[in-house]
């Protein structure tokens, strides 16, 4: 490969091209970015050698496209890039919600190669600024192939994830959106409307909340600190699993409660007992 284009100078994408310079000195990157703040910082830490505000054909020649933005720009970006003579290049991306992602790459790309993907990494923080080149070490990356893909896209789009360091999982698209829905998605959205509850206290126990936050509290408070763009896109677009499993999570939240009513100590015992082992699950499996 010798030329590689960005749009979305995010904390994914800047991660991305930061990971791509240690890699290869070489490599001519290029970044596309709308907004100005994050260009001109993207510039000020070097982190390509062109920088653009707009989609145009000087990226005509790239091997691959990395789309790095909010899910809601999607449509937008597909139109653009198939006004482009593309013929070698392989359009990927990171979002979180493929099943969407998808539907829209088959209707507006027209021979154009889609490799769609998501690296399961990230923080609570955003911007160019953000992003380090040890992000995606030892993390997974997803592949979901769709008609736009073939074989050989997806090696390549995968072994640059390898390069990384990360492991890779091929999956189907709605496989992907239920996983994410409960190990991602809900789990967000649970940490906006706590967070959102203390915020709506009365102002004298507001800010005794936040003065003495307990660790479970502060851990909500870093996930709810995430990107509420990218946050509003994803619920959006993986509505149908995120709507059918809050809906038993609601039902087991009703357990809990009729748990506590009834003094169940039982139960709430061996409730805990079995997330307990879960998350020693997730630490032995090294995704802590």
């Amino acid at each position: 490969m010798k030329k590689i284009a960005v749009i979305g100078a995010g904390l994914i994408g800047s991660s991305i091209l930061r990971a791509l310079k240690n890699k290869n000195k070489s490599l001519e990157l290029v970044v596309i970015e709308k907004n100005l703040d994050h260009l001109r910082k993207s510039k000020e830490l070097e982190l390509a050698s062109t920088f653009k505000e707009n989609i145009d054909n000087d990226i005509e020649d790239c091997d691959v496209i990395f789309i790095c933005t909010p899910l809601s720009s999607y449509e937008e970006i597909f139109l653009n890039l198939d006004k482009l003579e593309l013929k070698n290049s392989i359009i990927t991306d990171v979002g979180s919600a493929k099943t969407k992602v998808i539907k829209i790459a088959e209707k507006n790309l027209n021979q154009k190669v889609f490799v769609p993907g998501h690296p399961i990494a990230g923080t609570e923080k955003s911007g160019p600024q953000s992003g380090f080149k040890e992000l995606f070490e030892n993390r997974w990356f997803i592949s979901t192939p769709c008609k736009l893909s073939n074989d050989i896209s997806l090696e390549k789009i995968n072994n640059i994830w390898k390069s990384f360091g990360s492991n890779i999982q091929i999956m189907d698209a709605k496989d992907h959106d239920s996983i994410m829905a409960i190990t991602s998605h809900i789990p967000h959205l649970i940490a906006y409307n706590i967070v959102g509850t203390a915020s709506e206290l009365e102002e004298d126990l507001k800010s005794e909340v936040i003065k003495f936050s307990a660790s479970g509290f502060r851990d909500f408070t870093r996930i709810a600190a995430s990107d509420p763009t990218m946050w509003r896109d994803i619920l959006l677009d993986n509505q149908e699993e995120i709507l059918s499993l809050l809906s038993k999570f609601n039902q087991d939240l009703k357990e809990l409660e009729g748990a506590i009513k009834n003094k169940d100590g039982k139960f709430l015992f061996e409730k805990f007992k079995k997330t307990k082992m879960i998350r020693e699950k997730i630490i032995e499996s090294g995704q802590d």
